[in-house]
């Protein structure tokens, strides 16, 4: 062999070697937790389009986040349920004779008829592809458990040496709401392998964002642990989502070690007693609330949803202006992932205004020791801190129908002495409070944010 051929051949061995250990890199614990330091946001389809999103939606939903919200931390764009599905519609699940699409490995592919780009077996890749142009980051939902038509079909399992579809499944525990699957038996031969061969797909497309449903509800501990392993051996940096809740408290210890972000409630819509309830439930999470491992609020109703939802009619969010506040005020205190369930392109300046406080951005991504002082008579207090410039955050809410309350925190309670300079990181108003608590009259239903910097 000439010195320049083999000069070339022994490149081209070291290229080779490169390219597969891209591909075989496997992620540790600490590793997974990296690529979420900081609460996700993004947008979700499902608040406004249900289960029947067309890739022209999430395009223009892209086309809008990268010109209005992008430099505010938005990031993710994520196609929410039943994409493989091409006669779907609002409201119809389960319905007769679905028309699934999938490969012959039992793996779901994107109906052609709403995502045309899929054509030619490239799936999600070109969707994925001008997303990531933009620099966003591309998302997808899915089931949990195996296809009840790969099942049915006996489907081989790719990579699992002649074990097919119908040996890895039980009808157990099947999802009571959707009917596509059946539970995986996580301790069968070719069960990895499954959830493995799905995420080496998903991984080729250029997920970044991974929601799967019907894990929390009851905890399926064994699932779970396959999906995370499978994350961990596909080569790529995928966040995982639990869904929906509520995730047991009882969970905690194994969901935070295996999950990016996990709900604590079921839906989150439109209608005030949604807000009150997460904000009950919440209360035993503030103590899990860390970087790499976030509790989940559920997607934010604001704006137009339901053009083709699951709940109403199209419609801009039932909840009014003080609602909203709270609503946006609270999960972002909290610290919850941030995904806007509404049509982006539709916003109008206030819903917008929501999503792009600069103050507010600032300290849903900075913040640390986040906590709950108070709920109690309809009054909430949440406070944390920001370690790079020491101001405190506060928000107060008044959850009660019809009272107007005065809520007071001491600023002993937070850890202040002295005077204070104190901004409404809604309004913009300054002032100084010399004495020794911070109060506010608040209406039904509303709130107020605040941050705290001491003037020593």
């Amino acid at each position: 062999m000439k010195i320049k051929n083999r000069i070339a051949f022994i490149i081209g061995l070291v290229l080779a070697g490169v390219s597969l250990n891209a591909q075989t890199k496997t992620f540790t614990k600490e590793e997974f937790k990296q690529w979420a330091q900081t609460p996700p946001m993004g947008w979700n389809s499902w608040d406004c389009y249900g289960s029947t999103v067309e890739e022209h939606e999430v395009k223009a939903n892209a086309d809008y986040m990268v010109k209005n919200l992008k430099k505010y931390g938005w990031e993710y764009i994520v196609v929410d349920i039943r994409w493989f599905v091409e006669n779907d519609k609002a409201g119809g699940y389960n319905q007769r004779d679905p028309r699934y699409v999938m490969d012959q490995y039992g793996r779901y592919l994107p109906a052609l008829n709403r995502f045309p780009s899929a054509k030619d077996g490239q799936g999600f890749k070109p969707l994925a592809d001008y997303i990531h142009k933009k620099g966003l980051k591309f998302g997808i939902h899915i089931m949990r458990g195996i296809p009840k038509k790969a099942v049915e079909d006996k489907m081989p399992i790719k990579g699992a040496k002649g074990i097919t579809a119908d040996q890895i499944y039980t009808t157990d525990l099947q999802c009571e709401w959707l009917k596509d699957n059946y539970t995986i038996l996580a301790d069968k031969p070719g069960a990895q392998e499954y959830y493995n061969s799905i995420f080496e797909l998903y991984a080729e497309w250029g997920v970044d964002f991974i929601k799967i449903d019907d894990l929390s509800r009851p905890y399926h501990q064994g699932e779970i642990n396959l999906i995370r392993k499978a994350i961990d051996n596909c080569g790529r940096k995928i966040v995982l989502s639990t869904s929906p809740g509520e995730t047991p408290i009882s969970a905690a210890p194994h969901v935070k070690e295996h999950a990016n972000m996990w709900r604590m409630v079921d839906d989150v819509w439109d209608t005030w007693p949604h807000i009150t309830h997460l904000m009950e439930v919440s209360q035993k999470w503030y103590p899990y609330i860390a970087p790499g491992t976030w509790p989940d609020c559920d997607m934010i109703p604001l704006g137009r949803i339901s053009l083709r939802g699951e709940r109403g009619e199209d419609r801009m969010t039932r909840l009014t202006k003080d609602e909203q506040y709270t609503l946006i005020t609270f999960f972002n205190i909290f610290k919850s992932p941030l995904f806007f369930g509404g049509d982006l392109p539709s916003n109008d300046a206030f819903t917008l205004s929501l999503l792009t406080n600069k103050d507010v951005v600032r300290m849903h991504k900075e913040s640390t020791d986040v906590k709950q002082l108070f709920q109690r008579d309809g009054k909430i207090a949440v406070s944390s801190k920001n370690p790079n410039d020491g101001s405190v955050y506060l928000a107060l809410f008044n959850i009660s129908d019809n009272i107007t309350e005065s809520i007071s925190v001491n600023l002993s309670d937070l850890g202040i002495a002295g005077d204070v300079a104190v901004l409404n990181m809604w309004t913009g108003e300054k002032s100084k409070v010399l004495s020794k608590k911070i109060s506010a009259e608040l209406k039904p239903h509303s709130s107020i944010l605040y941050q705290l910097k001491s003037q020593k």
